[in-house]
């Protein structure tokens, strides 16, 4: 199994005629990833240490508190009150969690069909949400009672959709075929 580390390194050379590169610093790359997680619906305290403790696990990094910004009545979240966590992860992490992400996560995830290439923004960044943590290999199947979501959001240097979807599938990204509406195919 190759790393996407490597073949991030050797994306020049294979989508060089593809995306009609003309020079190696003109290839995507990963930048940094993202993890965000709500912590809304859990009020308890304990519910709070769970969720950070389990993203640091799976990260191998600190987590950063986010709180409100401001008050929302319907919501009963006070100014200052915290609803979430978030982790920004670089370099080493970031690929080690991105190979633990593709290779080991995803096809774990319950009833898996592919990612949607829809998910990928103008911008040429990708966000993935997972409704469960337990698909991780960290997360043991006794601390399986509170089981929560995340987003994972994936940016890179690309300048458009079509060439990030292009540097996604390289990469080795499982793509699910989208149904093309109009026509009744598959593309």
């Amino acid at each position: 199994m190759i790393s996407l580390r490597e073949k991030q390194n050797k994306a020049f050379e294979v989508l060089k005629d593809t995306l009609g590169l003309k020079n190696k610093m003109q290839s995507p790359k990963i930048e940094k990833i993202i993890l965000n997680s709500g912590t809304g619906s859990f009020k308890d305290k304990n519910k709070n240490k769970i969720v950070e403790s389990r993203l640091a696990q799976i990260t191998g990094q600190k987590v950063s508190l986010r709180k409100a910004k401001d008050s929302i009545a319907t919501f009963k979240v006070r100014e200052g009150d915290p609803v979430g966590y978030q982790v920004t992860l670089r370099g080493k992490r970031m690929f080690d969690f991105l190979n633990k992400l593709v290779y080991i996560a995803l096809p774990r995830t319950k009833d898996f069909r592919g990612l949607s290439s829809k998910a990928i923004d103008n911008m040429g960044n990708f966000t993935i949400g997972m409704k469960e943590n337990s698909v991780f290999p960290e997360n043991s199947d006794e601390e399986l009672k509170d089981v929560f979501g995340m987003a994972v959001t994936i940016v890179t240097s690309a300048k458009d959709k079509k060439t990030a979807k292009t540097f996604f599938e390289y990469l080795g990204f499982p793509f699910k075929k989208e149904e093309d509406t109009k026509k009744g195919k598959r593309s």
